[in-house]
Order: structure tokens, then C-alpha cells, then sequence
């Protein structure tokens, strides 16, 4: 039986995971329509001069009228847009692409008929920590009271110029009862029957709550009957573009470099890493097998990055560390790299919000994926033969 040809948008088409997405929906023979900014650099995309089935489509998911003239048409529209950075000197970027973008991909799909399906990438982090057990679909899963906390806590300028501290101090009262009789009250006429998937008591990252609160939005537009399908990857890595979503091969960079002489941390921290060809299989398979309104976790081997640097080193045949960076020298470092990139305007390469996640475990299962999807994520070690080679063809590592 042959497969249907779609029509499919791709938000973040330019990125690490978008640009491989779009050659896989070529592939699987679908015409591909790649949402792009001006300024975005193209080169991992296909040529459009080449292939009757790709066209470009420039915008900015920030800009409705942009998206609404892009999905004009689409059957299906794959949202992997986003900022992705543990820490940027203008937080409000990750809420207005992350969760404002979102809102706006679906206002597009609402007013688009042509839109059978949405398909959004959301995160590991919109699930939270894990530390100490490996979680699936249902981590941390509360009711609609607890979703409307961290929607005061976290989507109102006013307390996002507290900080983590206050927030938690805030939150920590509202579970005591103090004010919750407040909250009660509303919560019923607000997401009613909405379930929300992150603590929300305190993140790592700005880039984990606004994932987390997206995560809300998509899951009360998929209540409200939308056609939406959530993709949750893990940390990752593979050949290709190199972004700060593809922070695993950053991190072999730096080791083999020498400017990460040893291990990190004391080897507690757990990740759960997952390819980049794999998870574009996941996305794809998505298309044909998810079902609407459920959640997916395209993960894969769950290791920490003492694991990572065993195994890069047996690969290459090159020493392993011989020490570890205790995770506070590394925090204290992040501190002084965000001082100077608040004066530069620069992304630093570590900074505070990255070793907080390092000091908890990120540990999922990909079971219903590898279930309903038919998704079989490779080992660490098969993606490792794979990646360092390639860096070093490109120069960036020598070993």
C-alpha cells in the first residue's frame, strides 16, 4: 500500500532537527514547505532549485500573519521551532518563541482547514527531572490547581522578576493551603480538565519552564479537540548542524580539545541521549502511527557524561580523564562566563543554568514509542562510532 502524499509545513526548518526532518519528509515523499527566517542559514537545508517538492517560506513564528500565509495549504505541520540555549542575556525570548510561537502555530492550524494534523516537538525538560527513577509519558502528571500555581508563578512578568527563590518560597505557600482557596476557585474555570505534566516548582533553565509551560498550552488546544500529536526528545546529538541543540558534540569539542581536562561532576548526572537520525524516524513515524491528543517520548540510552567520556575514549583510543571537575567549580566558572557575556553580549559555553541540570537526572523510557511507533533509538556507543569520526573530518576533534 503506497503511502499518502502530504503536504507538511516545518517550523524551525533552518535548525539541528528541523533540517534533517525535511530531508527524511522528502524522502518518505511528501512536498515539504520549510518556515524560515531572513536571516537563517540555509545550508543544511535542500536546494529548492533541485526538487519540485521543497519551497521555502519565509516568517517568523512570533509573526501570525506569516504563519497563516505558510500553512495555507498544508495537510500537516511539524512545529520544531525554538530557542534553544540554557541561558540567553534576554530571557523573554524563550516564552515569546517558545510558548508564544506555539499559541501562534496554533492559531494557524485553527484557521487553516487544509490542517489534518500538527505535530510539536516539545522536550525532555517540559516533563521535569527524574532523579533517581526513569520516568515514561505520565512523569509527574497533577491536576488542573497545580497547573494554574505555576501559571501565576511563572507566566506573570511580575513574579518571573523574583526569581527561582521567592517563586519556590511562593509556591511552597500555595501547597501549604494559605492561598489556595484562591487558586481553588479559579482553577475550575481555567484548563478544567487540563493535566499538567512539570512540578513547576522550580526549573534549571529558562529554557525548561517555557517548554514546560508550552507543554500546557499543547496539551489544553489537544483537550479542546485540536489534532495534535507531542514529541518529547531526549539530549539530542549526531552529525550535523552545529547549534546549541546539538550540545553533546560542544561537549566532545571541548574534551578533545583540552579545555574539559576532566570528567564532569562525580558521574550522578543522568542524561538521556538519543540521535538525531533516530529521533527524525520518530517524527516521521509520528506522522503515520501517533494518535492524536497523545504524548511520545523519543529518547534513548539513559547514561551520564562519565559514561560519555568512557566510551569516547575506548572509540578513539585516547586516555580517559583521570580526574573529576567537582560540579561547584564548574557553577562558579558559568557564573563568571555569564558575567562577561552580560558585557560582550555573547552565549557563553557554560554557564550556571547548565550545571543546575547537570546536578539532577534526566531518565526517560521510550517503551510506548518503541510500541506504538515502531521507534528503536541506537546505543550510545553506536552513536558515538558514528559522531566523533565526523567531527574529526570537519577538523574539530584530533585524536
Amino acid at each position: 500500500m503506497m503511502k499518502e502524499k502530504k503536504v507538511v509545513l516545518v517550523t524551525g526548518a533552518s535548525g539541528y532537527l528541523g533540517g534533517s526532518l525535511c530531508r527524511a519528509l522528502l524522502a518518505d515523499g511528501h512536498s515539504v514547505r520549510a518556515f524560515v527566517r531572513r536571516s537563517s542559514d540555509l545550508g543544511s537545508l535542500p536546494l529548492s532549485s533541485t526538487s519540485s517538492s521543497f519551497e521555502l517560506a519565509y516568517g517568523d513564528v512570533t509573526d501570525l500573519p506569516s504563519l497563516l500565509a505558510a500553512s495555507s495549504g498544508c495537510d500537516v505541520v511539524f512545529h520544531t521551532a525554538a530557542v534553544v540555549e540554557p541561558w540567553l542575556p534576554d530571557p523573554s525570548r524563550f516564552l515569546s518563541v517558545n510558548v508564544g510561537g506555539l499559541k501562534n502555530v496554533l492559531e494557524a492550524c485553527k484557521k487553516t482547514k487544509s490542517v489534518e494534523k500538527i505535530i510539536y516537538t516539545s522536550s525532555f525538560f517540559a516533563l521535569g527531572s527524574t532523579d533517581g527513577y526513569v520516568a515514561d509519558e505520565e512523569q509527574g502528571i497533577y491536576s488542573a490547581i497545580n497547573h494554574f500555581q505555576a501559571k501565576i508563578l511563572f507566566c506573570n512578568p511580575f513574579w518571573n522578576k523574583l526569581g527561582h527563590s521567592c517563586c519556590f518560597f511562593i509556591n511552597f505557600l500555595l501547597t501549604l493551603g494559605i492561598i489556595s482557596a484562591f487558586v481553588s476557585s479559579r482553577a475550575s474555570v481555567v484548563y478544567s480538565s487540563l493535566l499538567q505534566v512539570h512540578q513547576g516548582k522550580f526549573f534549571c533553565t529558562e529554557y525548561e519552564k517555557s517548554k514546560a509551560i508550552a507543554d500546557a498550552v499543547a496539551l489544553h488546544a489537544a483537550s479542546e479537540g485540536l489534532p495534535i500529536i507531542l514529541l518529547y526528545p531526549g539530549v539530542i546529538y549526531g552529525p550535523g548542524k552545529m547549534t546549541a541543540g546539538n550540545a553533546v558534540a560542544r561537549i566532545l569539542i571541548e574534551r578533545f580539545n583540552g579545555r574539559l581536562p576532566g570528567y564532569i561532576g562525580d558521574g550522578k548526572d543522568k542524561v538521556s541521549l538519543c540521535h538525531v537520525e533516530d529521533v527524525v524516524k520518530g517524527h516521521v513515524a509520528a506522522l503515520h502511527k501517533g494518535r492524536m491528543g497523545e504524548r511520545y517520548l523519543l529518547t534513548g540510552e539513559n547514561v551520564s557524561f562519565v559514561d560519555v567520556f568512557n566510551d569516547a575514549a575506548l572509540i578513539t583510543k585516547t586516555r580517559r580523564p583521570w580526574f573529576h571537575i567537582p560540579l561547584w567549580l564548574i557553577e562558579i566558572y558559568g557564573w563568571i562566563s555569564v558575567f562577561f557575556a552580560r558585557i560582550t553580549g555573547t552565549v557563553p559555553t557554560i554557564s550556571y543554568p547548565t550545571v543546575w541540570v547537570l546536578k539532577h537526572q534526566w531518565a526517560y523510557s521510550c517503551r510506548k514509542a518503541r510500541e506504538e511507533l515502531g521507534y528503536s533509538p541506537r546505543s550510545m556507543n553506536e552513536g558515538l562510532e558514528e559522531i566523533l569520526p565526523w567531527l574529526k573530518s570537519l577538523g574539530l576533534i584530533k585524536y
